[in-house]
């Protein structure tokens, strides 16, 4: 093998992992699939109690956040988490209707994928803010036009992650099967994630050229 071929696997190797390690999200899915399963226990065992399902969430995300703002976290992100817990619990509390604690998952997932397709609408695509901002490349990939169709094309991948989520979330929800969303929500969380991370890393390196030096290093 020569070293230019070397160089190259090294590259893309280099470029595969960062791209993992930067939307992986291993911790904040799992972070975000523990208070539902918290509320839908709690709601179960306690005998179909919204009270009791909603306290669990909400004690399970407070243990949640004092653990990860122990070992450094962004306070906001943190305290956003905590509250989306919140709102449902008190959501569900009002209008009786323990499927109502996913209400606030159902909104966010909306707005995230219609967020992200207006990020690649405007030629803005979200999956390249958020990779080129981790490496400190400012805007330079916007000016290489072959990467920012790779990463439009690749931020497709992400609105479907959350159009799956509205597909099966919203006639459970509209059922009222507080189990079934449950089990969605851990369901659809890491592991769709970690589906959706290496799909939208597949769709780039396709729709990278042979000769492309690959995302860290952008053409102008």
């Amino acid at each position: 093998m020569t070293q230019d071929r070397q160089a190259e696997i090294a590259a893309d190797r280099d470029d595969r992992d960062s791209f993992m390690r930067l939307l992986g999200g291993r911790t904040s899915a799992i972070d975000a699939s523990l208070p539902p399963i918290a509320f839908g226990a709690g709601w179960f065992l306690g005998g179909e109690s919204i009270a009791i399902g909603g306290g669990a969430a909400v004690v399970v995300g407070a243990l949640i956040a004092g653990w990860r703002l122990r070992g450094g976290a962004r306070p906001l992100a943190v305290l956003i988490s905590l509250l989306a817990v919140l709102l449902g619990a008190l959501i569900a509390l009002y209008t009786g209707d323990a499927a109502d604690f996913f209400l606030p998952r159902l909104v966010t997932n909306a707005l995230s994928a219609l967020a992200w397709m207006t990020s690649i609408a405007i030629r803005w695509p979200l999956l390249g803010v958020v990779v080129a901002t981790a490496l400190g490349q400012a805007r330079r990939w916007r000016r290489d036009p072959v990467l920012l169709r790779a990463y439009s094309r690749a931020s497709w991948v992400w609105v479907g992650q959350y159009v799956v989520r509205l597909v099966v979330f919203i006639p459970l929800w509209l059922l009222g099967f507080t189990g079934a969303l449950t089990i969605a929500q851990v369901v659809l969380t890491w592991p769709l994630v970690a589906v959706c991370v290496a799909a939208s890393w597949w769709v780039m390196r396709r729709s990278l050229p042979p000769e492309h030096p690959g995302l860290r290093h952008p053409q102008s």
